[in-house]
């Protein structure tokens, strides 16, 4: 078997186990047992792949063996086998607490090939070479998403979902429109042959445009400023393992596309482009901080925790510096495992007390002092506490912020740590301290399951953080091939 086919295993094994589990909607046992099984020898392939990448370089791989640019390639690089294997991380453990937090209803209306098949989307998204599949791949994350988040019926999720689905109808129209415009005037979909294409006639002014038109495309699925308007009432209406998925998962793909794009199309302007990320970025710690503050609700804190980190991922971006790229490479991955950490603590929060309203919860140190200390631990990660996962990422941003002579930007990353640490901390001293107040009767077994995935999660992200130096070598290799378009132009035309 030629290695490089392993490039579309993490992509069709989520595919395959999702059609699979279609036959089977009222047997919930099997379906547990298949979803679980599927995503085991994803996350197996995906760590396999990481390896390769790391040992062989870049990974393509050409479909219907049509060479690049004409046939649509998949390339595996460093930065996108590093989210692939973080996303099925993520959903691994999601999805064994779902077992013991989801109700049979859902389970039995096909929620679990739902996260399959929006697993499919986002790791295609992350491995694709070709910017119209990118699209195509959108458009399948965003179909499962959009059965996940109304799975239930209740009035809730049905008035949010009618916002979210058109905000995300507009956005993917955009999506094409921009699509159109690049296509005529590079000629090409290859995402190489169009940073060939775009270096060849020295970015013009059209193609400024174009990128600021990507800009806000991929802003309203990253959440950026001001487009991110629609995701705290849309991630707060689902249940707790789907807000996870949706708050770990989906706003990293528009991260990614910024990303990708502002490193491998748009480079010959920076003085424009990446100055209204940078300003726009910024722009989104600011109005996180605000959010976080703002709040009483244990969902919608956390929710703003995901602007905030967005901001800080893409300004890191933004500034094209060797530290600063491999901060925001490493942030992106901390955040990913972190937020999913936190949306499951939360989870059980609301399992114990019956509530997301903060006002409402005190004393659960007493009965439940393992939670509270995980959630402790949980809560320094995300605020960046050293030697924690948090404080490497932003170090390496804030170093590069000086190293670029922007101390403004690197200064607002700083005192977001603080809001952030606030923030968490803010529900720690509710949550925990005090008098306890009357529950609700818990059954503690489930507790127990509910605590065993998300205690790993945790645990993986304080490892993240200590053992830093296991992961470098990959962030290093992500933030080479983002600074240095040619590794990745030469990997998809080797042949």
């Amino acid at each position: 078997m030629n290695m490089t086919n392993i490039v579309l295993f993490p992509i069709l094994i989520p595919f395959f186990f999702a059609i699979v589990l279609l036959f089977f909607k009222e047997n919930i046992i099997v379906q547990r047992i298949l979803v679980s099984l599927g995503l085991a020898l994803s996350l197996i392939s995906s760590i396999f792949l990481a390896y390769i990448v790391h040992t062989d370089g870049i990974q393509t791989v050409n479909l219907g063996s049509w060479a690049a640019p004409y046939g649509i390639s998949m390339v595996s690089d460093a930065f996108s086998a590093l989210l692939v294997t973080t996303t099925l991380i993520v959903t691994f453990f999601v999805v064994i607490y779902s077992f013991y937090a989801i109700d049979e209803g859902r389970e039995r209306n096909y929620y679990y090939p739902a996260i399959l098949f929006m697993i499919t989307g986002i790791n295609g998204a992350f491995t694709t070479g070709d910017i119209f599949n990118m699209f195509v791949f959108f458009e399948v994350l965003l179909m499962a998403s959009y059965v996940l988040i109304v799975l239930g019926g209740e009035k809730r999720q049905l008035r949010e979902s009618i916002k979210y689905m058109l905000v995300n109808v507009v956005s993917s129209a955009l999506f094409v429109i921009t699509v159109a415009y690049l296509y005529s005037i590079v000629g090409t979909l290859n995402m190489a042959d169009i940073s060939v294409k775009i270096a060849e006639v020295d970015q013009p002014g059209i193609i400024t445009v174009i990128g600021i038109l990507f800009l806000i495309v991929f802003g309203i699925k990253g959440a950026i400023f001001p487009l991110y308007f629609w995701l705290p009432s849309a991630y707060a209406a689902p249940p707790i393992p789907v807000l996870t998925l949706f708050g770990a998962l989906l706003t990293k793909v528009g991260i990614y596309s910024i990303t990708r794009t502002y490193t491998l199309f748009f480079v010959h302007d920076v003085g424009y482009t990446h100055m209204w990320l940078m300003g726009l970025s910024l722009l989104t710690i600011v109005v996180g901080c605000i959010g976080a503050l703002a709040y009483f609700d244990l969902k919608q804190i956390v929710i703003y925790n995901i602007v905030i980190a967005v901001g800080v991922i893409l300004y890191g971006v933004s500034l094209m510096d060797d530290f600063a790229m491999a901060g925001s490479v490493y942030y992106i991955v901390h955040d990913m495992l972190i937020k999913a950490a936190l949306f499951l603590l939360i989870g059980v929060i609301i399992f114990v007390t019956g509530t997301s309203n903060l006002r409402e919860i005190s004393g659960l140190m007493k009965q439940y002092p393992g939670l509270g200390w995980t959630y402790l631990i949980a809560a320094f990660g995300l605020a960046g506490i050293p030697p924690l996962s948090g404080f490497i990422g932003k170090l390496l941003i804030v170093q590069g912020s000086f190293n670029a002579g922007h101390w403004i930007g690197a200064i607002a990353v700083l005192l977001s740590s603080l809001v952030v640490l606030l923030s968490v901390i803010r529900i720690f001293l509710y949550a925990f301290w005090g008098e306890p107040k009357e529950t609700k009767p818990v059954n503690r077994m489930q507790y127990k399951k509910m605590m065993i995935p998300t205690t790993l999660l945790v645990i993986l992200s304080v490892v993240y953080g200590v053992g830093t130096e296991w992961f470098m070598p990959l962030i290093t290799d992500s933030k080479d091939v983002l600074l240095d378009p040619s590794l990745y132009i030469d990997a998809v035309f080797k042949e």
